[in-house]
């Protein structure tokens, strides 16, 4: 493991030294590639869900607009059967057989385990997406404050080569390892920061 006492001894040498920030500039640039990855993975899941999201919704409220529509088709001819009960028996027959098939469509409807589109299973799914949204918008400011850390520490470590400066190159350490902690955190969610997503 390497120690402060190391990173001093092999900053007093000015070659070393800048090879060293180099690096280091290297590493914090793969970082923030990775974390920029992370983002944009982030939005995209947020965007696709934020769209799958809506689109189940909307058939669930054409699946609910259409159930309703049957079970207004069954009342109607339960109500002509009540307002014409000299009807004949096989006509009462039918119009009974037709409001059995429309009540037990408007059922399926409700609830339709086989196809998963029933309002109640579109319902769940519909909850489970947002959930999945809902996260993917909280991991994205995660990544937006990694990006500016891991961006300032690159930049502290660039001018530590120019003004020579020790520092700016332990600044650039500290920034830089709280840019990498606060992308792990957006990968994971592990830490809920108040303020941020």
């Amino acid at each position: 493991m390497v120690s402060i006492d190391d990173v001093r001894d092999a900053l007093a040498d000015s070659g070393s030294r800048n090879k060293w920030i180099g690096v280091w500039v290297g590493v914090l640039a793969a970082l923030l590639a990775v974390c920029v990855m992370g983002g944009d993975n982030a939005a995209k899941d947020a965007n696709r869900a934020n769209i799958d999201a809506a689109n189940t919704w909307a058939f669930f409220q054409a699946k609910n607009t259409r159930r309703n529509d049957i079970r207004l088709g069954a009342d109607q001819l339960e109500m002509m059967l009540l307002a014409q009960p000299e009807l004949r028996a096989e006509a009462r027959a039918a119009i009974e057989a037709k409001m059995k098939s429309y009540r037990d469509t408007a059922q399926l409807y409700t609830t339709d385990p086989t196809t998963g589109e029933g309002l109640d299973e579109l319902f769940a799914k519909a909850k489970s997406i947002e959930a999945d949204r809902d996260r993917a918008l909280r991991k994205d400011p995660y990544f937006d404050l990694a990006q500016a850390m891991l961006q300032i520490a690159i930049v502290l470590a660039s001018v530590a080569i120019i003004a020579g400066t020790d520092l700016l190159i332990f600044l650039s350490l500290g920034v830089g390892a709280l840019g990498t902690l606060l992308m792990l955190n957006g990968f994971t969610l592990a830490l809920a920061i108040p303020g941020i997503g």
